[in-house]
């Protein structure tokens, strides 16, 4: 039997719900929160080591890379907080309708950046 169906195979030409988007960032930032508690490790046994070790860190911390990395490590923790938080409300059985998931994800989305640009102000 011939399947003569379409078949699109560009997923850049596909248009994806904001749900996908959001359940696909929070899968995302949690990869990349793996990946980064090893740099918050680092620096938190550099800094327990001795006085030096503290004294390193302070001064690697203090650079704007070191910062950046920093903003992008909590950005990364923000928004994953914001999309759990709103799994676990759906979970809850709150949201599930084909109107309350969109705003759902675009609610935890808008908080995720406020709160984004005010760490980014604290950090730098």
């Amino acid at each position: 039997m011939k399947d003569h169906r379409p078949k699109n195979l560009d997923l850049t030409t596909i248009r994806q719900p904001i749900t996908a988007i959001a359940s696909i960032l929070h899968r995302i930032t949690g990869v990349m929160l793996f990946v980064a508690v090893g740099f918050l490790v680092w620096a938190l046994s550099l800094s327990l080591e001795s006085r030096q070790g503290f004294d390193q860190t302070v001064a690697v911390m203090t650079h704007p890379f070191a910062k950046l990395i920093t903003w992008g490590i909590l950005s990364l923790v923000v928004y994953h907080f914001f999309a759990g938080i709103k799994h676990l409300i759906m979970d809850a059985g709150f949201a599930e309708t084909k109107e309350g998931g969109p705003l759902a994800a675009k609610i935890s989305m808008v908080l995720s950046v406020v709160v984004i640009v005010l760490m980014g102000i604290w950090v730098w």
